[in-house]
């Protein structure tokens, strides 16, 4: 099941699958990287949460954060616990992540993906992601998905 996020039962597991599936993949500094675990409650406030799990007591095995600007669907961040991958929680959390923001006028979504994500790079491409652009000083690839052209085919809901 998809859910929104609660703060008190899901934080912990969100902050473990931060350090254990996105942070060894950073070319971050680590004092960057300190940086930033400070501000990761601050800026879940910011955006949306959702989180997979398998009923609604379960604890969660995966979640995508993201922001919405205007037109645009800005995917934060998404990471799933390596028992749970292969199993359609990605895929499931960023295709309600891109019917929210459909549902609120966005037209296309951008990833960011570190140099060597491999996994992360392929998933989004199948996802329908394109490379628009390779940030060399940070080391990272830009993906965009054109979310008006996919979902005037096939509305949500």
């Amino acid at each position: 099941m998809i859910r929104y996020r609660n703060s008190k039962q899901d934080d912990p597991i969100i902050m473990q699958l931060i350090e254990s599936q996105l942070v060894p993949l950073s070319h971050l500094s680590p004092k960057e990287i300190e940086l930033i675990r400070k501000d990761i409650p601050t800026r879940l406030q910011r955006g949306v949460t959702f989180v997979a799990s398998p009923s609604r007591k379960a604890s969660s095995v995966a979640f995508v954060h993201f922001m919405l600007h205007g037109e645009l669907l800005f995917i934060d961040m998404l990471a799933v616990e390596p028992a749970a991958q292969r199993k359609r929680w990605g895929k499931s959390l960023m295709e309600y992540a891109e019917n929210f923001a459909v549902s609120r006028g966005c037209k296309r979504a951008k990833v960011m993906v570190d140099w060597g994500n491999h996994k992360g790079l392929s998933f989004y491409q199948k996802m329908g992601y394109q490379i628009v652009r390779i940030i060399t000083p940070n080391k990272c690839y830009e993906l965009e998905k054109n979310l008006a052209l996919v979902y005037q085919k096939n509305p949500p809901g």
